[in-house]
């Protein structure tokens, strides 16, 4: 799948959103549509006890992550602490990492596959998003899966987070207000909606949130109808890292 038609579909899934549902909702909602999943959730961790569940889209997904609170164990909680995507089979078969939140979840759901995949945009996680699909794969491969995620956790950062910020660097607020309020008219959205799809854009283009401001005030990017990536292809560097999978 091409960075550009994941980022395009993450764009559209946001826009048709209920502008007044919290922005991690729909982010959320964006993953389980973009990887065909039957639920997600969305979990941030800026250290490991303040772990905290800020989106689920379904009750078995909340029951999923209520469990690894409090069994202290499951894939998301490995995917966070270890750094890279964790794939648990739930199968009844006793052989899994996860004796007891395996157990459990086969009595919430039956036989299910949990992906849980971390959010480090910058390098360092700050949560982890974790899928779950009562049968079959995912729609795209677990490099789809980390690129998502990855923009997702970008979305989510904070532009006035601390030095080691990823995009701390950012120094044209102006321009960067301006492409702000140009993306809110494109795709009538939130002012907090449009900054959040500017900073998955800068992460996918490992460029700073200033240098896209400008790619999109020179509008050479837009963000007016992404729904198959082709208006973000021309700001995106070439797709050529393995993540044009499935």
């Amino acid at each position: 799948m091409k960075r550009s038609v994941v980022l395009g579909r993450l764009a559209t899934s946001v826009a048709a959103g209920d502008a007044d549902e919290p922005l991690a909702t729909r982010l959320c909602r964006a993953c389980v549509e973009i990887l065909g999943a039957d639920g997600g959730s969305i979990t941030l961790a800026p250290t490991e006890p303040e772990r905290l569940t800020v989106s689920a889209t379904d009750r078995n997904s909340a029951r999923m992550e209520d469990l690894q609170d409090v069994l202290g164990e499951g894939p998301g909680q490995e995917a966070y602490r270890d750094g890279h995507a964790v794939v648990a089979y739930v199968d009844g078969s006793g052989d899994g990492r996860f004796p007891l939140f395996d157990e459990l979840v086969r009595d919430i759901t039956g036989p299910v596959t949990v992906w849980s995949i971390p959010m480090h945009p910058g390098g360092h996680t700050i949560g982890v998003v974790t899928l779950y699909r009562l049968l079959g794969p995912l729609a795209g491969d677990l490099e789809d899966a980390q690129f998502l995620a990855d923009a997702v956790g970008a979305a989510l950062l904070d532009d006035a987070a601390g030095e080691e910020a990823p995009f701390a660097g950012w120094s044209d607020r102006a321009r960067v207000h301006q492409a702000t309020g140009m993306v809110v008219v494109q795709l009538v959205v939130a002012p907090e909606d449009a900054l959040a799809l500017l900073r998955a854009h800068a992460f996918s283009e490992a460029s700073t949130l200033d240098e896209v401001a400008r790619a999109v005030t020179e509008r050479r990017l837009t963000f007016a109808d992404t729904t198959s990536g082709s208006d973000v292809d021309e700001a995106l560097p070439d797709d050529s890292t393995g993540m044009d999978g499935s």
